[in-house]
């Protein structure tokens, strides 16, 4: 891939993405798969002026041999290191920035319940410092190739063929072009505009159907809005871009409001295995069961993590016609498969979702309808002929997707 793209893409990365500021910290978490990347990322947070730019590094294959070598109980610990590293980002609000490149099926073979198991028993000691941390920091989800990951997309290629593919829908999807910059900003300013719409409606619920067989209702909350694009962190008021790419403009529902059968029309890569061809069903907001073809003992022990792991807490709207969707590349990745079409999220909602959520604590959010819980996990409903009508307080019908699309 060309030098300069890439630089402009780290560039994109660490100035809109994370607005790294003088004299703050970053952590970067990534695989072993673009150490020159990398480099380019750590010098351009330097460049920005960072005092202090962490690489924490991960292999997938020796993930997946702790997963299965380990105990649950030795899988379930959590270490003083850990809790020590937790309390730091408590404590210097780094800005996280994290280079997905994974294998999609990379942790194929392992026991499901021993991982959630485990991931169950550490999660009432992350929660507490997750919490206090919460709307307060910088981050940003990005992707680079992975050689796994870029021959699962184009398996016909040579790995380095498939790699240099994988660059080129990357950086085309994340809109990196001459000046990603003012292009994002742009991309900001019609997300803001389509956020306005919604949010003037004050909508009660939203209706959705296609003929894939969903059929659904979810209930909004009466202080939600919604959000798309950039974030702005607490305290310091600073303007960062959580996703790239980002197409979606979504809100969390309201708790316990959910009725209906959803479809799915992409894989979910969940843990490092596949489900594919899932539908899962609500009632009482909740989910009472699911299917899918493959990997379905995955998925339903996902949706029983905890309480909140059946309940949804976000609705994304994303156009059908997408530059994501629009590259016919299933990218078996949930960042660029989730911002193709509409999705949806189990699990963890969003306090800023909520109008003047800063005025609210953790606990004060969940008892306004904000779920609650140790997963967040986006799958995709979008489809060709989906159709999305709001619905106000007051019976008025607007109908904001057609055909997949957009209708304003």
């Amino acid at each position: 891939m060309e030098k300069t793209r890439l630089e402009n893409y780290a560039k994109l990365i660490v100035r809109s993405g994370l607005n790294v500021r003088e004299g703050q910290e970053v952590i970067v978490q990534c695989g072993l798969d673009q150490p020159e990347f990398v480099t380019m990322v750590v010098e351009e947070c330097y460049k920005a002026g960072a005092k202090r730019v962490t690489v924490k590094w991960s292999y997938m294959p020796v993930s997946k041999l702790n997963y299965v070598y380990r105990t649950l109980e030795t899988l379930s610990e959590f270490t003083d290191i850990e809790r020590a590293e937790w309390q730091n980002r408590v404590d210097k609000l780094p800005c996280l920035l994290w280079l997905d490149s994974e294998d999609p099926d990379g942790l194929a073979g392992t026991d499901s319940a021993k991982i959630a198991s485990a991931n169950m028993a550490r999660f009432p000691f992350i929660k507490p410092f997750r919490d206090a941390a919460e709307n307060k920091y910088q981050w940003c989800i990005a992707a680079v190739p992975g050689r796994e990951w870029a021959l699962k997309i184009f398996p016909d290629l040579s790995a380095e063929q498939a790699v240099e593919k994988l660059w080129e829908a990357i950086l085309n999807c994340s809109r990196v072009t001459e000046d990603p910059i003012a292009e994002w900003d742009r991309h900001n300013k019609n997300l803001a505009k389509r956020c306005k719409f919604l949010n003037d409606y004050r909508f009660d619920r939203l209706e959705y159907k296609s003929s894939n067989g969903t059929d659904f209702v979810v209930g909004l909350n009466e202080k939600g809005i919604f959000c798309g694009g950039g974030e702005t962190t607490l305290g310091n008021n600073i303007y960062f871009n959580p996703n790239i790419p980002s197409e979606e403009v979504f809100t969390s529902p309201m708790r316990g409001r959910a009725e209906g059968k959803v479809v799915s029309t992409k894989p979910l890569s969940y843990q490092g295995k596949l489900i594919e061809n899932f539908w899962v069903e609500f009632k009482g907001g909740k989910v009472v069961k699911v299917g899918a073809e493959k990997n379905q003992d995955v998925l339903e022990k996902m949706v029983a993590m905890d309480e909140g792991a059946a309940m949804l807490g976000e609705v994304a709207l994303i156009a059908y016609d997408s530059p994501i969707n629009n590259t016919g590349i299933l990218f078996y990745n949930t960042l660029f498969d989730e911002n193709a079409s509409c999705h949806l999220a189990l699990g963890r909602g969003f306090n800023n979702c909520l109008e003047n959520y800063e005025q609210y604590t953790n606990e004060e959010c969940e008892k306004l309808g904000v779920n609650s819980s140790m997963i967040h996990v986006d799958f995709m409903i979008g489809s060709k002929d989906l159709s999305i009508v709001g619905v106000t307080k007051d019976g008025k019908r607007v109908q904001i997707f057609k055909d997949g699309n957009w209708a304003f």
